[in-house]
């Protein structure tokens, strides 16, 4: 897509609507999955002085503009599988924090016996992906050296081989990426989007495997001090294109990558408010989309809960939003709960 341009799908139907509306030309559907729209919000500028116009599907669909034909296919376009996993239908990563600071969990599955163990519950109730973590990237939080994330890691995912579920690493560090691909991982999951560690971006192009890209502002010590942007949308949409660019540079395929807007990572309430209301604009960026809001600080501010691990219902309200926009992959702590929600609005909304 040209730089200043960009599409936001909006007008979202559902189930026999979306089918019809398809059908007649006057929806096109979310990255090829269930959930269609019927008009756009057409966004020129720069995200400190942009300008906005409703187009209707139809309308945009027939433009000859080679932009915009471009940027429409980005979004309608099928999203390829993970591996084996078709995303046809939104997934569940289920998180298993082999670390003693996370947030909301830590300490609960620090050894690689508690949390192969963990893992393979999440597995029974319902993850598509179990993403294994070894080092906490919550607001404040330590680095930790590879040696000891390694220690942590590599004998879950050693563990967890022939599970069933996918297997996920989130690290920052390359040669945590290079060895947990060796042990038989499936996808490099980094907050840093492949900036972190300067070898990250040659490692995960050698390993063959899927990468999700996260946007964060600063790094994990400091990213809550004071968050700033003129345009949060536009502004953490601009960075994931440019990482995703950066990426089929290095030599890892556009059908690899997987991007995620980092809710609470370097933002405010009111900038996780927005991302979360305009969802749907990264499907323009032609790759497929995870969320991750579970348990998050957001939550504790709007609902007075300041528990994490009670956070359980506005996790799933805030994952569904995501994938009522097209979401195809939502990253939860609570992974039976996600999924009874899951199949609940999927009867309904199919």
């Amino acid at each position: 897509m040209a730089s200043g341009l960009y599409l936001k799908a909006t007008g979202l139907v559902y189930g026999d609507t979306a089918r019809q509306a398809t059908a007649a030309g006057q929806a096109g559907l979310l990255a090829g999955g269930s959930v269609a729209f019927t008009s756009l919000e057409v966004i020129e500028g720069t995200p400190g002085e942009c300008r906005k116009a409703l187009r209707a599907y139809s309308d945009l669909n027939a433009s000859d503009e080679p932009e915009t034909r471009v940027a429409l296919g980005a979004i309608t376009a099928p999203r390829a599988a993970i591996g084996t996993l078709a995303l046809e239908q939104p997934r569940i990563m289920g998180v298993v924090n082999v670390t003693p600071d996370s947030f909301s969990d830590g300490g609960l599955h620090a050894t690689a016996d508690a949390a192969i163990i963990h893992a393979r519950e999440l597995a029974k109730e319902g993850a598509d992906i179990l993403d294994i973590g070894g080092e906490s990237t919550r607001p404040g939080s330590d680095p930790v050296s590879a040696k000891d994330e390694a220690a942590r890691v590599l004998p879950v995912v050693e563990g967890l081989n022939g599970t069933g579920p996918l297997i996920s690493v989130d690290t920052r560090k390359s040669t945590i990426m290079e060895q947990a691909a060796n042990a038989g991982a499936n996808i490099l999951n980094d907050v840093s989007a492949l900036t972190h560690d300067p070898v990250s971006l040659k490692v995960a192009a050698q390993s063959g495997l899927s990468v999700v890209l996260m946007h964060a502002q600063g790094d994990p010590k400091t990213m809550q001090d004071d968050p700033t942007y003129e345009n949060v949308l536009l502004e953490v949409f601009d960075y994931l294109a440019g990482r995703i660019a950066a990426c089929e540079a290095a030599g890892i395929d556009r059908t690899r990558i997987i991007a995620d807007p980092g809710i609470g990572f370097g933002k405010t309430l009111e900038h996780n408010l927005a991302l979360l209301q305009g969802l749907s604009l990264f499907h323009s960026l032609g790759v497929s989309l995870l969320l991750g809001v579970s348990r998050k600080r957001f939550i504790g501010m709007l609902t007075g809960e300041d528990d994490p691990r009670a956070r359980g219902p506005g996790s799933i309200a805030a994952a569904l939003a995501g994938i009522s926009q097209g979401v195809q992959l939502v990253r939860v702590h609570d992974v039976a709960a996600m999924r009874q929600a899951l199949t609940i609005w999927s009867a309904v909304n199919r």
